[in-house]
């Protein structure tokens, strides 16, 4: 006797099963689909500034040192027009409580200091030595955070501590002739700028001064920080960059 109760069961058992094989089919094909889409999608606009982001970070540490401090640095003169202030040398130590004054050292070491870059210049007329130090923390917050504590006004001290060269018109640049200094800050990083006078006096002997002597100081620091804090976006073209 047939059972064609028995046989609509099978025969609705296999349909249904052949309906879920192609569903999980489907399924599978979509997340392939998906997965393929994923891995040969290019980069979206959120990861390429974060990417941006990171570079800038890396570059006080992967930058050639006369990237960071170029030869000659362009800035507005006093008397108008532009003038250029000249690389005397570049120190090869990053330690950050070296390059300040020993009543910074824990405002910058609370703030995150990763080291501390530093390079003196002379300005075009050679009478005016700056000492300029790049500073790098873990973020624009900490940056800031760290030119909250520098001294108001002006006053070099403490401060970032002048680099003198021997055998240079800037060996006489010591602590006790820094006159002036500036700072700015962007992105991770803080830079900051003391100055004197080339024969080194201090500024208690220095005589009635211009106002105005030092104020091309913060056009530099500008410029520095400028190409160093200003985010370049990700070439995927370009060997330099990995997308």
């Amino acid at each position: 006797m047939n059972d064609v109760p028995g046989r609509r069961r099978v025969r609705s058992a296999l349909v249904a099963a052949s309906a879920l094989t192609l569903t999980c089919a489907a399924v599978a094909g979509v997340a392939a689909s998906a997965a393929g889409a994923e891995l040969t999608r290019g980069p979206s606009a959120v990861e390429l500034d974060r990417a941006a982001a990171a570079e800038v970070a890396r570059r006080w540490r992967v930058w050639p040192a006369g990237k960071v401090f170029p030869e000659t640095v362009r800035y507005s003169a006093e008397q108008g027009g532009t003038e250029r202030a000249r690389r005397v040398g570049i120190s090869p130590e990053t330690d950050c409580g070296r390059a300040v004054d020993a009543a910074l050292r824990k405002a910058l070491t609370r703030a995150g200091c990763r080291g501390i870059l530093r390079a003196t210049y002379l300005d075009a007329l050679q009478g005016v030595v700056l000492t300029i130090g790049v500073a790098a923390f873990p973020g624009e917050g900490p940056a800031a955070s760290a030119m909250a504590g520098l001294p108001r006004g002006g006053r070099p001290s403490p401060g970032l501590r002048a680099l003198a060269f021997s055998g240079t018109v800037a060996d006489r640049f010591i602590q006790a002739g820094r006159q002036a200094s500036t700072a700015r800050a962007g992105g991770p990083y803080l830079v900051m700028v003391t100055a004197g006078r080339v024969d080194g006096r201090p500024a208690k002997t220095a005589g009635r001064q211009r106002p105005t002597m030092f104020a091309f100081t913060g056009d530099i620091a500008d410029r520095i920080l400028a190409n160093l804090s200003t985010p370049a976006r990700p070439d995927c073209s370009a060997p330099e960059w990995r997308c």
